[in-house]
């Protein structure tokens, strides 16, 4: 267990304006739309408090979010029926993929704030992705697009072996890891 998670990226860390983040939703989509920090601001926000577990072994519990539901967020856009999958981009180049049905769960969030603060950079701020049931990798910093798809595509970390599905209670690390 650890008192604060560490922080791991890809090597760049972008700096981002709350005033100039910009989320794009687009792919199997009714509506395309380009939204930005004062129209997810109108949306309902909620606080919660879950678990975070990172595939490199570190746990963190207890630990509070803040933002808006992803499935507020997306009922913008309107899925189309065939949309099964989502490609979740960050503004360094890094995407993870996920099932869409992940997420319109409760706790999965386009989080604002941790501990009480606003998301620093060097958590994904000013907004980011928030799927406590997957291994961290799975909740993309800096996230600025998600498109929705009706077949998966992997992500930055599945095309370099890591399990597809990367939860946490099955410990699905890697390729070939328990199904």
């Amino acid at each position: 267990m650890v008192e604060r998670f560490p922080v791991l990226d890809l090597g760049h860390r972008p700096k981002i304006s709350p005033a100039g983040w910009r989320l794009t939703l687009k792919g199997a989509v009714e509506r395309p739309q380009r939204i930005d920090r004062t129209q997810l601001n109108t949306l309902p926000m909620v606080d919660i408090t879950c678990d975070i577990h990172c595939v490199t072994r570190w746990t963190r519990l207890d630990v509070p979010w803040r933002g808006v539901r992803l499935r507020d967020v997306l009922a913008l856009a309107g899925p189309r029926p065939e949309a099964r999958h989502a490609l979740l981009h960050g503004m360094d180049g890094y995407s993870a993929n996920l099932p869409l049905e992940l997420l319109m769960a409760d706790d999965t969030l386009l989080a604002i704030a941790a501990d009480g603060k606003p998301l620093g950079t060097e958590h994904g701020g000013p907004v980011r992705a928030l799927v406590p049931s997957r291994y961290f990798w799975k909740s993309s910093k800096w996230l600025v697009a998600i498109s929705l798809h009706a077949d998966d595509e992997p992500g930055f970390w599945e095309t370099r072996g890591y399990h597809n599905e990367g939860d946490p209670f099955r410990e699905q690390r890697y390729a070939g890891s328990k199904t």
